[in-house]
C-alpha cells in the first residue's frame, strides 16, 4: 500500500518515535499501543537510524498492524535546522554508513552535552542518563529528562527553552546533512522524502525546500492546527506532493494516533 492509499483509509500515525532514539517506548511496546486504539497503519521514524524497525515489523504482524520502515533524517538549511521523514526505505549500504556517522557523532555530542551541564553546575552522570536512553543512543531528551529527575529545572521543556535549543548554554551542533543530502539518500534507499513539522519553519522557508526533490509534506501533526492544515494542504496541491501526517510521538505527553482519521481528500 503507498502513502496516498494509507492516507485515504484513515487510521494511520506516520510519525512515531521508540527507544532506538529518543522515544519512550519500545518498537514492541508501540505497535500494542497502536493496536489498542484502533490503528490499521503507522510508520516508526526515529531520527537518523533505523534500529527499531525490524523488531516493529515483527510486532505488525504479529497484532495485524502494518507497519512502514522509516526514519526521520536530521539535515539544515540557511542555519535552520529541517527535519526530513522518509517512507518506505532499504537499508542501503551507503544509507547504512551514514547512519553510522550520525550514530557515533550523536554519542559524542551527548557526552559534550552532560560536560556542559556539569560545568553550569547541574551535576548528572552518564548512568543518570542511562536509566532513560536504557540501550538506545542518548539523545536530548534522555539528558532533560535526567536533569528533571535531578531537581535543577521543574519540567522537561524548560530544560530544551533555557539550555538546549540552538543558542543555549548546553547546546552542541549535529553533525549536518543538507536537506539536497538528505533527499537524495531517502531516494537512493527506495523511499519517499516527506518535509516534516513545516510549522517549525518560516513560511519562505518552507516554500524555498517544497522546490527541492520533495515527494511530499506533513500535514497532519501534533502542533498543526486547522489553519496550519488547510495551509499546508494547498501547498501540497501546488507543489503536487504527497500529504501525510502522525503524531510526531515521543511520551505518554503526546496523544498517538489522533491524525489522519477523516482523511477528507486526495
Amino acid at each position: 500500500m503507498d502513502l496516498k492509499e494509507i492516507v485515504q483509509a484513515g487510521a494511520f500515525d506516520l510519525h512515531i518515535h521508540t527507544t532506538a532514539s529518543d522515544g519512550e517506548y519500545s518498537p514492541t511496546a508501540i505497535v500494542k499501543k497502536a493496536k489498542e486504539i484502533g490503528l490499521r497503519t503507522i510508520a516508526i521514524t526515529d531520527h537518523d537510524t533505523l534500529d527499531g524497525i525490524e523488531e516493529a515489523v515483527i510486532a505488525g504482524k504479529r497484532h495485524g498492524i502494518n507497519v512502514i520502515p522509516a526514519i526521520e533524517l536530521t539535515t539544515k538549511y540557511k542555519g535552520t535546522n529541517v527535519d526530513i521523514l522518509g517512507y518506505n526505505v532499504k537499508a542501503s549500504e551507503k544509507l547504512q554508513a551514514i547512519l553510522v556517522q550520525l550514530k557515533k557523532h550523536r554519542e559524542g555530542r551527548a557526552m559534550q552535552i552532560i560536560e556542559k551541564f556539569n560545568d553550569i553546575g547541574f551535576t548528572i552522570t552518564l548512568d543518570e542518563v542511562k536509566q532513560f536512553s536504557e540501550d538506545g543512543v542518548i539523545a536530548r531528551p534522555h539528558i532533560a529528562k535526567a536533569i528533571v529527575k535531578k531537581g535543577y529545572v521543574l519540567d522537561y521543556q524548560t530544560v530544551f527553552d533555557e539550555y538546549l535549543a540552538d543558542g543555549k548554554p548546553c547546546a552542541i551542533d549535529k553533525m549536518i546533512l543538507t536537506p539536497e543530502e538528505g533527499i537524495k539518500l531517502i531516494h537512493e534507499a527506495g523511499g519517499k522524502a516527506i518535509l516534516a513539522h513545516p510549522v517549525y519553519l518560516e513560511d519562505t522557508l518552507v516554500r524555498e525546500l517544497l522546490a527541492l526533490d520533495f515527494d511530499g509534506i506533513e500535514v497532519w501533526h501534533r502542533n498543526h492546527d486547522e489553519t496550519d492544515q488547510e495551509k499546508y494542504k494547498m501547498l501540497a496541491t501546488e507543489f503536487a506532493l504527497i500529504k501525510t501526517g502522525g503524531s510526531d510521538f515521543h511520551t505518554d505527553e503526546h496523544s498517538l494516533g489522533q491524525f489522519g482519521w477523516k482523511a477528507d481528500e486526495e
